[in-house]
């Protein structure tokens, strides 16, 4: 029923009244307000909720001896005497907000509240009450304060509060609320450690009730088994010397303890310690004199004395009734447990892992059957059903075995892990019976210990609290694995179902998928990941923008930087407005969710669900601090994976940009090129396409030693270097050659190098002539190219290897090769071919075989190769480049050779001309006449004779000019009094570029003059 309520006093205006003004009036109040009691009062409005609602509802049928009343009276009895003569009041409340006991530090203010307020009963739960201590406590599950116009109604506007969950210690539960009321002016930071003080009084005194009750259990054991009819237990404690059991042995005693008395069911289960021998554990129940029922664990030890019982017997109405085995202990303990053998009692029948312990009046042979007993098997348990085979009504009696054997189990009892007088072999799984027992039964005695003493529903909350603890171990090792954020975030979803979870959403930004920081991550929120025990709940697919309302559990989340715990989705008013036509949809498969923050050092990654369907209990508060460890763990995962993505991606840019940005214009080849980074980090392959003079082109390959930034730079300076050599003109061997004093220099120079240096590179240059049609090679300990002749002949020519650039001391040598037209020259980085796991003999001949198909263009043998020949997952970067030779036809080349005569210069200016006129080029035959006849002349008085001439028709018009000598001309700027020395000059301006290249005898000179040159 419904009880009306005083009306408080309006608000002054000071705190964040304002901001609730604006908020009734339906504008947004992000700023200003404490995210909890922005989401309350979001949760109120979704309620329909009145600021002046006149009254709580009131409830007379809670339990007035509840465990929290009972634990809470003292506290709240000395909180009352700390505060007496102050208009402080002292409530306990409930899990559903019902108050149950209040307090009041002056007398007189209890007459100033409602008749029906000063007694225990009102309920103050957010749902009825709006933004109040008791009703945020139990939504937020943690300490939380409420000032004044914080309070949804208006009533309570004038008053403060601190109100904090109380939990029972062993089940982690909230019990109930304590909550502490004074007036505003009466706030003192101080209470709130008062309140958490009074709170852990209150749980302390909660664990003694439950300790009072273990002792009651372990009283009534103690009672009842003290003695039996066949006299005393031999009974010792688990850790005294009798035993012998070392610590790890005991730690798998408690667990496996443990979980027999979470079953709750008589069972018994064998575990071998490590020492080898093996203890029987077994489960009995107990029951106080006050009705509290639980069970006792025992450890028993083989060799027992004959007619020796060592356990409790079991009630005679208790002899035929199923025994119940934990199915999971057989998987558990399989490896280490031995089939029945001939020390197996009459009472112990073994199946598979799991001994049976069974009354001597049914001892039958049993066997594992998968049907269930009604109202006895509890989940996990699987109930043994007795296969009697020819029984005999006389064949022993009481104490008899049914396959005839006569003999006795040791009296009214029954015994686990010794010998009886008389008792028949054990049966072993399969129904295959043992050997028979020994003529005399040993000596030693066998001991028993007590384990374990507890409560079924205690039992279970250790086995879950076991179960969470190794369910983040595993975390541990499965979530991080790789240093991709998608797939880190699909671990922490495949970790989590189907143990915690059935169902698990992971919603990141865009930008930290890229390997940054997201700008706006309560907004910007794509799906990443959709992962269940179905494919049939239909949250939004991978892929799709997420957008969610102020309300949700999930913005919740992220702006409280906590998890946010909705144990009833039909209750999560917000939740439900969000999306209506999909939350309906949704309810018929999850019931309960766990919205948390995926915040690693500081930076706000995004929000993963955790949901739970129809045949999960939901989730709680150990759910929820679970899943918070949980997700902080893969957060700090994902963070690495995204700073990893930044840093390879800004690495990658690095390298990408210090490779060629696009192939330069030459006939000489056709090429295509690749490069693919490695997966784990980026290293310093490189190549390059040079052009050269004479029509000529250099292609140049290259591998720095080492993964990560500073390979990547050092390979940027040795591919600008090596270009400026190759630009130069200088043979293969010679780029080598100062390649080498490079790196050299740079390992000496590097801070870090010491004796034994750090930087190392690969390399290998080819310079091919389209006139000659000749190659000429060198390489640095660089893989041999692959050559494929016009007829798909593939050979790795053989070339000197030459030692690694860095190295220093030891020359490189340069070898010619013939290259007929439409041959392809393939380059490459040994990541291509080299694999840890790949025989390098096997990969070249995959890789003769890719390459032996002549009409394949170099785009397709490049896609081939990386198709069929490089690694699926490369640890090293591949660089790869890939030339079809050409060849510049004769009719294109013309040559002269004369004396060193000057009186021939005019002849050969004639010759050129009509040459020029042959191919059309009239309009740059001035030109090329002033560049010839300068570079002519000045070889035949500066050089030695003889001298060759030669013009070279291509993309441009190349006059080339070689004599015998090594002298090269300088250009020089002459004074207006000089009478010579203006010949270069003019050759500079007339022609696009002028250079001198060395050969074996002499020189050349060379301009490049355009086509349309005048």
């Amino acid at each position: 029923m419904v009880r009306g309520g005083g009306k408080a006093a309006a608000t002054d205006g000071k705190g964040p009244a304002r901001s609730r003004e604006r908020f009734l009036q339906g504008e947004a109040v992000e700023v200003g307000v404490r995210p909890p009691i922005s989401h309350s009062w979001q949760r109120c409005r979704a309620l329909g909720l009145s600021p002046d609602q006149p009254g709580l509802p009131f409830r007379d049928d809670f339990e007035h001896d509840a465990r929290i009343i009972r634990a809470a009276v003292p506290v709240l009895d000395r909180l009352q005497s700390r505060f007496a003569g102050s208009r402080m009041n002292i409530s306990v409340a409930d899990a559903n907000g019902t108050v149950l006991l209040r307090r009041f530090g002056d007398a007189s203010l209890a007459r100033s509240l409602p008749a029906f307020q000063r007694v225990p009963g009102f309920v103050f739960a957010e749902r009825y009450a709006g933004t109040n201590g008791i009703g945020l406590a139990l939504a937020e599950r943690q300490l939380v304060q409420v000032y004044g116009a914080e309070h949804f109604a208006e009533r309570a506007q004038g008053n403060a509060c601190r109100a904090l969950p109380v939990r029972d210690p062993i089940s982690g539960r909230i019990e109930g609320v304590l909550c502490l009321g004074y007036p505003r002016s009466a706030e003192d930071p101080a209470l709130a450690t008062v309140i958490r003080r009074a709170a852990h009084a209150i749980e302390r005194r909660l664990l003694g009730q439950s300790s009072e009750r273990e002792r009651a259990l372990l009283r009534a054991y103690l009672d009842t088994g003290a003695e039996t009819a066949a006299g005393p237990h031999h009974r010792v404690g688990l850790s005294e010397p009798a035993l012998g059991v070392r610590p790890c042995d005991r730690a798998i005693l408690m667990q496996k303890a443990v979980e027999l008395i979470s079953w709750a069911q008589r069972a018994a289960v064998h575990v071998t310690l490590s020492d080898g021998r093996r203890i029987t554990l077994v489960s009995r129940p107990t029951t106080t004199a006050t009705g509290v029922q639980g069970f006792v664990i025992e450890a028993v030890l083989p060799g027992p004395a004959p007619h020796e019982p060592l356990l409790v017997p079991w009630p005679a109405e208790e002899a035929r009734r199923p025994v119940l085995v934990p199915a999971d202990f057989a998987h558990d303990t399989a490896a280490s447990v031995e089939p029945a053998a001939s020390s197996a009692p009459a009472s112990v029948v073994q199946a598979t892992s799991v001994v049976l312990a069974v009354p001597p009046s049914a001892a039958v042979p049993v066997s594992v059957a998968p049907a269930t007993v009604p109202g006895t098997a509890a989940p996990g348990l699987v109930p043994l059903r007795a296969e009697t085979r020819g029984t005999d009504a006389s064949a022993g009696g009481p104490g008899g075995t049914a396959d005839g054997d006569h003999g006795t189990a040791g009296g009214p009892g029954w015994t686990a892990g010794g010998y009886g007088s008389g008792a028949r072999p054990g049966v072993a799984a399969g129904g295959r019976r043992g050997s028979p027992p020994p003529a005399e039964p040993p000596t030693e005695h066998s001991a028993r210990g007590l384990v374990l003493v507890g409560e079924p529903h205690v039992g279970r909350y250790a086995l879950a609290a076991r179960r969470r603890l190794e369910l983040l171990t595993e975390a541990s090792t499965r979530i991080g694995t790789t240093l991709d954020v998608r797939r880190t975030a699909e671990e922490l979803a495949e970790t989590a179902v189907p143990r915690l979870a059935d169902y698990v959403t992971i919603d990141l930004p865009e930008a930290v998928l890229r390997g940054e920081e997201a700008a706006d991550p309560f907004t910007d929120l794509y799906r990443t990941v959709v992962h269940g025990i179905a494919d049939d709940c239909p949250f939004h697919p991978v892929g799709k923008r997420v957008d969610y309302g102020p309300a949700t559990p999930h913005l919740r989340c992220l702006s409280g930087g906590q998890a946010v715990l909705e144990p009833d989705l039909r209750a999560t008013m917000g939740w439900l407005a969000h999306d209506p036509p999909r939350t309906e949809v949704m309810l018929a498969h999850v019931h309960s969710l766990i919205a948390v923050p995926l915040v690693a050092r500081g930076v706000v990654l995004g929000v993963a669900a955790f949901y739970r369907g129809q045949h999960l209990a939901p989730f709680d508060d150990d759910d929820r601090s679970l899943v918070q460890e949980l997700a902080g763990r893969a957060a700090l995962s994902i963070d690495n994976a995204r700073r990893y993505t930044r840093e390879r991606t800004m690495v990658l840019t690095l390298q990408r940009s210090l490779l060629p940005q696009g192939l330069p214009d030459q006939d000489a080849v056709d090429v295509a090129h690749r490069y693919l980074p490695a997966e784990s980090d980026v290293g310093g392959d490189w190549y390059d396409v040079i052009p050269l003079s004479g029509t000529r082109v250099g292609l140049l390959v290259g591998d720095v030693v080492g993964h990560g930034m500073l390979s990547a730079a050092t390979m940027g300076r040795l591919r600008t270097a090596a270009r400026s050599f190759a630009e130069l003109d200088f043979s293969p061997d010679e780029v080598l050659t100062h390649l080498d004093n490079l790196v050299g220099r740079l390992d000496r120079e590097a801070p870090a190098a010491g004796d034994t240096g750090i930087f190392g590179a690969t390399c290998l240059y080819a310079v091919y002539d389209p006139t000659t049609q000749q190659c000429t090679m060198a390489r640095a300990g660089h893989p041999p190219p692959a050559l494929v002749r016009p007829d798909g002949t593939v050979t790795f020519p053989d070339l000197p290897a030459g030692p690694p650039l860095g190295l220093g001391g030891l020359p490189f040598e340069a070898v010619d090769i013939a290259l007929p037209e439409d041959s392809r020259l393939v380059l490459y980085t040994d990541g291509l071919i080299e694999d840890r796991n790949r025989d390098v003999d096997l990969v070249l001949e995959r890789l003769r075989g890719a390459l032996a198909h002549p009409d394949r263009t170099p785009e397709e043998i490049c896609e081939t190769l990386l198709d069929t020949v490089a690694p699926v997952h490369p640890r090293d970067d591949i660089a790869l480049l890939v030339a079809r030779t050409h060849a510049l036809p004769e009719h294109r080349i013309a040559t002269w050779d004369l004396p060193a005569d000057p009186s021939l210069v005019s002849e050969v200016r004639s010759s050129a001309m009509r040459r020029l006129a042959d191919w059309g080029l009239e309009e740059a035959g001035f030109a090329a006449e002033l560049v010839l006849s300068e570079l002519v002349t000045n070889a035949i008085r500066h050089g030695s004779g003889p001298v060759r001439v030669r013009l070279l028709h291509g993309r441009t018009l190349i006059c080339e000019v070689s004599d015998r000598s090594n002298t090269a001309p300088h250009l020089r700027r002459a004074a207006t009094t000089d009478e010579g020395g203006r010949g270069l000059f003019l050759v500079a301006q007339l022609a696009r570029s002028w250079g001198t290249r060395y050969i074996r005898q002499g020189k050349v000179i060379w301009a490049e003059c355009g086509l349309d040159a005048a």
